[in-house]
């Protein structure tokens, strides 16, 4: 029984060890409604050979064997260290739930409940799955307006989800103390499963269609060969793959090390509480649905007649198993348990005890200590590996059991037909790099455990773990002056202040403190000339005999002669958008390539992996860390920079999109005539630890000219005037270039066949379906961001890509997709924002003329 004055539970033991051994899995968790699968058995045979070798046998691991299989794969084996579920699998809450704040990763949850609610009639296996929906509950009007933002980007998915009332969540959820409750976010269909079940039944599917699950298979030994094959070492014997799956849990960054990756995984410990029969839960007539109180900040839900919650304590009383983290796992942990810690928990126990006031005197049965694998970001790592040929990752699962249904459809899908089905960036693995130390991964995940339930704001920052050690050599000189941002490790100024101005961090779902700032910046480069720290973009350079050919085969843009510039991008086999690049050729067979900071090693895999397929005789080197970037952009740019270089600056000799390397203040830089504000700028790709006096030299020459800072949001608002497309909002592996407005930048006609051309032809033959517009909308203190639902005739007919404030009209701003019919200029529509539809009108594009395209009217006058 829970006292909140003695806090104390009655009926339970407090083990003494440090860990519980528990040989079976929680039998209060998996026998519900008496349904009991018994273990099925190992497979006694062996394999030489496969096509793919999964190695894990979690959830996770088993459901990328059973999608390969089914999908027609030869030659699946799985390797399971000890047995199926041994890890973080067996002891899983279970929860499963259509919802997530991102968007894309709401389609890995709808394949995973929609194979969930198949998968027993398919396989014999019972699989425990209970579906009463879920409750989020808002008790703060904060917290009511999150749910009215994450309802605007609901609408163009396939889940149902909807806020209700205090008196429609008393009727679902009659235990429920409503002194707070102010609203719900509800999703028919969500529940919880039982997890040993689950994996149970994927087997059954997997040996089905033809997989081979392996176990006991502890992985000894992984050797890469010239041909991108793999030698799989285990007790059992030697197998030779083509590819290899991490799906090991909290193994993974032992495998991983055995190739020499150090994969930013931290293991922690997630308790749950499981109550026994509780008379009033044993009286209702139907099963609760499942209950999240956000503040809270645990979940609860019904286990048979009694409750089952689970916290997730601040970063600072969770508990990080650090000695895995330094010495590894336990040789023969599998199926254990760590001891229960109560005093980290007793104020969300009490939370709960105040919701649901039943628990005041339910007696426990159980408390479940747990591991659970973090990445830095709470996201798992899902997909090939940048660096290692044919070694793929679904690892860093913090809640596998609703990933791993739709994760291992979506990864059998990439593996079998060469590209993603869909866009998915959040979970690539090589959003971390070198920069990943331990010390930031194990900051970051106390901060993503603790920071589970917190209010979800656009822009947010999270600034555990900050700086790493990419920073530019700028830092110190702007960390004073700005709100710093994280980008790929680096950080990056996102707008400046004064010093009569708030600077602290002000998250909002409205306009907040750093509206009026990012106003000035963007009339300070509209009207006189600003520098940005663009250091964190992604920088390749890439030459050879056969690099001409490489990027033609790559790039759907012709090549850009010597000395020029253009705007490239790689699309997938299917037409799709994979990355937008600038393209420099800097001299003959030499370039420059440059990507947005958080595509750098997801564009630099692409490349590889092409070039060596190809059999290109070229060399590809990441120079990012090495060269820092200064962005000067404004009417007055030429007049500031030609103050510090002897290089003829003015228009005839230094056209647009022209590349030069000379001398600013007699630092070597490799100047480019460029700027995504659309205004008269240059960028200045230079050694990194040249940044500071470049820097210097700059505001210093530029004073007369009113020079000053600005920082990503300004820019954001200018590129959008000038109807710039972003990757990863307005194009992105979802999107055809066609459809995103992009055909300048894409060459038919041009010779070769580069990836994507044939079918992209055909995908113009056959028309298309939607179309990117530009449209303005006038709201009163909120934006759009992307991703928000666009209506029309009381229908969601699309939705936004992203979206800013236009300071030059004074209204919002915003990019959307919308079905052909609709994208005319002049037509009327409807954008969601909080609760509310905002009119909206599409207008012609760009609402701003960019600086070179009012040079050549000007010219032609």
């Amino acid at each position: 029984m829970f006292r909140p004055s003695a806090q104390r539970l009655r009926g339970l033991q407090l083990l003494s060890c440090g860990l519980r051994d528990s040989p079976g899995r929680p039998r209060w968790v998996s026998r519900r409604e008496g349904e009991e699968n018994p273990p099925l058995p190992t497979e006694t045979k062996w394999k030489d050979r496969a096509e793919t070798v999964i190695i894990g046998g979690g959830c996770v691991g088993v459901s990328l064997a059973y999608h390969l299989a089914k999908a027609g794969m030869k030659d699946v084996v799985l390797l399971e260290k000890s047995e199926l579920t041994a890890g973080s699998t067996w002891h899983a809450a279970g929860l499963t739930t259509y919802f997530h704040p991102g968007i894309n990763l709401k389609k890995i949850h709808y394949d995973s409940i929609k194979l969930y609610e198949t998968l027993e009639e398919e396989t014999g296996q019972a699989v425990g799955f209970h579906q009463p929906g879920s409750i989020r509950i808002a008790t703060t009007p904060v917290r009511v307006d999150e749910f009215k933002y994450q309802m605007t980007r609901t609408g163009w998915h396939a889940t149902e989800q909807y806020i209700i009332e205090p008196e429609k969540i008393q009727e679902m959820f009659p235990l429920l103390n409503m002194n707070k409750v102010l609203a719900g976010l509800y999703n028919p269909g969500d529940g919880h499963i039982d997890p040993y079940s689950l994996t149970m039944a994927l087997a059954a599917g997997a040996r089905k269609y033809g997989a081979l699950l392996k176990y006991p298979a502890p992985v000894t030994s992984l050797t890469s060969r010239s041909d991108g094959t793999w030698d799989v070492e285990t007790p059992q014997g030697s197998l030779r793959a083509n590819r290899i799956v991490n799906a090991a849990g909290f193994w993974a960054r032992e495998v991983g090390q055995m190739i020499g990756l150090e994969h930013p995984l931290i293991p922690v410990q997630h308790q749950y509480v499981v109550t026994s029969s509780i008379p009033e839960v044993k009286a209702l007539k139907r099963e609760l649905p499942v209950l999240r109180d956000l503040e809270g900040s645990y979940y609860l839900r019904q286990e048979r007649d009694g409750l089952l919650f689970g916290p997730y304590e601040s970063q600072e009383k969770m508990k990080v198993q650090d000695s895995w983290v330094t010495s590894g796992v336990p040789p023969g942990f599998g199926k254990e348990l760590f001891e229960s810690d109560l005093d980290r928990i007793m104020e969300h126990v009490e939370a709960a005890m105040e919701m649901v006031p039943v628990l005041k005197t339910a007696d426990i049965i159980n408390v479940v200590n747990g591991p659970i694998t973090y990445s830095p970001d709470i996201l798992p790592m899902v997909g090939p590996h940048q660096g290692v040929r044919n070694y793929w990752v679904a690892i860093g699962f913090g809640y596998g059991i609703i990933h791993a249904g739709g994760v291992g459809k979506y990864l059998s899908d990439w593996i079998l037909h060469g590209e993603p089905p869909f866009d998915l960036i959040e979970l690539d693995p090589n959003r971390y790099g070198k920069w990943t130390t331990t010390q930031y991964t194990e900051a970051k995940a106390r901060e993503s455990y603790g920071f589970n339930n917190i209010v979800g704001y656009p822009k947010e920052e999270r600034f555990a773990g900050r700086p790493t050690q990419r920073v530019s050599g700028l830092y110190k000189t702007l960390e004073s002056k700005c709100s710093m941002g994280f980008h790929a490790g680096w950080e990056q100024p996102h707008w400046f202040y004064k010093p009569d101005q708030d600077n602290q961090y002000r998250p909002s779902f409205r306009r907040t403190n750093w509206f009026e700032p990012v106003g000035c910046e963007y009339k300070q480069v509209m009207q006189r000339v600003g520098v940005i720290d663009l250091s964190p973009f992604g920088k390749f350079n890439i030459k050879g005999q056969d690099s001409i050919r490489l990027l033609d085969h790559l790039f759907a843009n012709v090549i850009p002669k010597v000395g020029f510039t253009n705007i490239s991008h790689m699309l997938t086999p299917k037409g799709r958008v994979y990355a937008e690049l600038t393209v420099s050729h800097q001299s003959p067979g030499e370039f420059l390539l440059i990507t947005g900071s958080g595509s750098e090693l997801h564009d630099l895999r692409w490349i590889e992996e092409a070039a060596v397929k190809g059999g290109y005789d070229v060399e590809i080197k990441n120079i990012t860390d090495e060269l820092g970037v200064l962005g000067v952009a404004g009417p007055r740019a030429r007049k500031v920079l030609q103050k510090l270089t002897p290089e003829d600056l003015s228009e005839d000799a230094f056209k647009f999109l022209q590349t030069k390397t000379l001398k600013v203040s007699n630092i070597p830089v490799t100047a480019i005539r460029i700027s995504y504000t659309g205004e008269l700028g240059w960028e200045l790709y230079h050694r990194r630890e040249d940044s500071a006096a470049l820097y210097d030299a700059i505001m210093n020459a530029g004073q007369e000219e009113g020079i000053d800072n600005f920082g990503t949001y300004a820019m954001n608002a200018l590129r959008l005037e000038k109807a710039f497309r972003a990757w990863g909002s307005e194009m992105n592996c979802d999107t055809n270039p066609l459809e995103a407005g992009l055909e300048y930048f894409v060459k038919l006609n041009k010779p070769a066949d580069f990836i994507g051309k044939q079918a992209l032809k055909q995908i113009k033959a056959k028309g298309l379906k939607r179309r990117l517009v530009c449209l303005t909308l006038a709201t009163d203190d909120v934006d759009p961001e992307g991703n928000e639902s666009i209506w029309y005739h009381g229908k969601v007919v699309g939705n936004t890509t992203s979206g800013s404030y236009s300071y030059s009209i004074q209204k919002s701003l915003a990019f959307a997709y919308v079905p052909i019919e609709l994208s005319e200029v002049g037509q009327e529509v409807e954008v969601e924002l909080l609760g509310k539809n905002y009119p909206a009108v599409i207008i012609q594009e760009p609402l701003v003329l960019t600086e070179p395209t009012r040079n050549r009217l000007q010219k032609k006058r």
